[in-house]
C-alpha cells in the first residue's frame, strides 16, 4: 500500500432497474463475499413482492422504511 497519497472516493453508481444511489448501497451492505448478482436478486425481488401487497410504487415503501428505522435526532 503507497503512502504517498489517500486513496481516492470511489463514485456509487445508481442501480439499473431503479436508479436509486440509496438502494445501490444498501445492496452493498447486504452483498456477501462480492456476490453482487445475489444481492441484487434478493433485494429485487423483495421490492417486487412489496409492490404487489402494497400497490404502490416500492421504491417509496423502502425509503419509507428506511426512514422508521433511523435513529431520531433529539433537538439539543
Amino acid at each position: 500500500m503507497s503512502r504517498r497519497h489517500a486513496a481516492e472516493k470511489r463514485e456509487i453508481l445508481p442501480d439499473a432497474k431503479y436508479g436509486d444511489r440509496i438502494l445501490t448501497k444498501f445492496m452493498n451492505n447486504l452483498m456477501i463475499d462480492g456476490k453482487k448478482s445475489v444481492a441484487e436478486g434478493i433485494v429485487y425481488s423483495a421490492l417486487e413482492r412489496v409492490q404487489t401487497r402494497l400497490k404502490r410504487p416500492p421504491i417509496e415503501a423502502f425509503h419509507e422504511a428506511l426512514d422508521n428505522v433511523k435513529p431520531l435526532r433529539s433537538a439539543g
